[in-house]
C-alpha cells in the first residue's frame, strides 16, 4: 500500500522510508495530514486504525497528541519495521482488502494516499466500514491526478505526460473526487469533501519526491511516448526551471464520513 506495494522486493527498500519521511517534513503534507486527523474527531481513550500507514508518522502523531490507541496496517515489512521503530506496537502486516480485525473494532479509520494504489477500492472501503463502530469516523485522503497542471512550453506534451502519470503509473490515480460517492454508496452519512491543492514552485522538491522529470522517460520506455518527445519534455522542464517559471500543481481531496448508528440505518431502511 501507500504506493510502495513492492517495496520489500527492491534493492534498497529502506530508501522508501526516507522518501515518506521527507514528505512529512513538507508544510503542505503536515497541514493536510493534521486536518485528516482532526476529521477523525479523535477522543481520548478511544481506538483508531490507519490502513496503508507507511512509516507510521501520522499514526504516532494521533496517538501522542490525542491520548488514543492506534493500530496500523501496511503490506510492507519494511514499513512495519519503521512503524515499530517509532514506538507503535499495534502494527499488522496485511492487505486493505482483508483487514485482520473483527467487526466494529475501532472508533475511526483512515487511509492516506492508499486507495489510489489498491486493486479494488470499493472492497477496501467496505473493509474500513466493517471494522469501524456505528457513529465512528472514516477519512480518506488522496491526490486526484486528473487535476494536474504543469507549466512548460508545449502544453499538449505536458498533458500527455501527466495523463500517463494518472492512467498508467497509478492504479486509481483519478479516483479521489469519487471518494464521497463511494462512501455514500456504502451507507455512510455526514459526508464532507475538502480540496487541498499542492502547488510546487521548487522543482527540486517535486523531482526528489515524485520524480516528475522522469515521467516522460518512463512513458517512452513503456511505448507511450516517442523518445524524442521524452527528451523534449526534459529540455522544456529544465528550461522552465532556469527561467523561474516552473509550476506544478495537483489537488488532494480529503473526504470524511460517519458510519450510521443502528437506529439511523433502520430509519433509512424504512424510508427506502
Amino acid at each position: 500500500m501507500h504506493g510502495f506495494a513492492d517495496v520489500d522486493s527492491q534493492s534498497d527498500p529502506n530508501s522508501w522510508v526516507g522518501v515518506l519521511d521527507r514528505l512529512t517534513t513538507e508544510p503542505f503534507y503536515q497541514a493536510y495530514q493534521e486536518r485528516v486527523r482532526e476529521l477523525l474527531h479523535p477522543t481520548p481513550g478511544r481506538r483508531y486504525v490507519e490502513v496503508g500507514a507507511g512509516t507510521g508518522a501520522s499514526a504516532a502523531r494521533l496517538r501522542n497528541e490525542h491520548d488514543v490507541s492506534v493500530a496500523t496496517v501496511d503490506r510492507s515489512l519494511t514499513m512495519t519495521a519503521a512503524m515499530q521503530a517509532r514506538g507503535l506496537t499495534q502494527c499488522a502486516v496485511g492487505d486493505a482488502h482483508r483487514l485482520p480485525f473483527v467487526d466494529n473494532s475501532f472508533d475511526g479509520a483512515w487511509a492516506d494516499r492508499t486507495l489510489q494504489h489498491v486493486a479494488d477500492p470499493p472492497a477496501a472501503i467496505k473493509e474500513l466500514v466493517r471494522v469501524v463502530r456505528p457513529s465512528g469516523r472514516i477519512v480518506l485522503a488522496d491526490p486526484d491526478y486528473d487535476t494536474q497542471v504543469l507549466d512548460i512550453t508545449d502544453q499538449n506534451l505536458a498533458r500527455r505526460v501527466l495523463r500517463f502519470r494518472a492512467d498508467v503509473l497509478l492504479r486509481n490515480g483519478t479516483l479521489a473526487h469519487q471518494h464521497a460517492g463511494l462512501l455514500a454508496t456504502h451507507g455512510l452519512v455526514d459526508v464532507t469533501v475538502e480540496p487541498r491543492t499542492l502547488l510546487v514552485r521548487n522543482p527540486t522538491a517535486v523531482d526528489n519526491v515524485f520524480g516528475l522529470r522522469s515521467w516522460a522517460a518512463t512513458a517512452a520506455q513503456r511505448g507511450a511516448l516517442d523518445p524524442t518527445e521524452a527528451h523534449a519534455f526534459e529540455d522544456q522542464f529544465d528550461e522552465a526551471v532556469n527561467a523561474n517559471r516552473f509550476t506544478y500543481a495537483v489537488t488532494f481531496f480529503l473526504t470524511a464520513a460517519t458510519v450510521p448508528s443502528h437506529g439511523s440505518a433502520r430509519q433509512e431502511n424504512v424510508r427506502r
